[in-house]
């Protein structure tokens, strides 16, 4: 199995971990003499094998992506420093956006607020800065589906 794949089920998992959560909160109370529309008991056994598939999926995902070296990094690192750049990158996002809001003042008493930075070097910067996130994402996607799962 390729590692996207495994990416893929582990997502898959996740869902259907938080679809029985939901069931089973529906129908772990009843009205007295009524009867739930599924058994919790049969929902548990299926939630309780799913997270021991998830488990697995897991700790073979983090093994593969700390064994697998692409230029002198692992995925491993590729991942942190792609959430880092996307990370900073949302800052400065922020930044700019709050840095460019216009304040409209109804009258010359109110109190007039002024950007302390120049967005346009932030800008130019946010841009690099995404390139780089394409960049990176591109190729820990090529690995993801080139690399076989441990």
């Amino acid at each position: 199995m390729k590692l996207a794949e495994a990416l893929s089920l582990r997502k898959d998992l996740q869902a259907r971990i938080e679809q029985l959560k939901t069931r089973l909160l529906n129908n772990i109370k009843v009205q007295e003499g009524e009867k739930p529309t599924e058994d919790p008991n049969d929902l548990m056994g299926e939630l309780d094998g799913c997270l021991k598939q998830l488990e697995t999926l897991m700790f073979r995902i983090n093994a593969t992506n700390m064994q697998t070296v692409h230029e002198g990094k692992t995925i491993t690192q590729l991942n942190a420093e792609r959430d880092v750049l996307r990370m900073r990158t949302d800052f400065l996002r922020s930044l700019t956006n709050s840095a460019s809001q216009l304040n409209n003042r109804y009258s010359r008493t109110e109190i007039k607020t002024v950007a302390t930075m120049d967005v346009k070097p932030l800008r130019k910067q946010i841009d690099k800065l995404s390139e780089q996130l394409r960049l990176l994402d591109l190729r820990i996607q090529t690995l993801n589906f080139t690399t076989e799962l441990v």
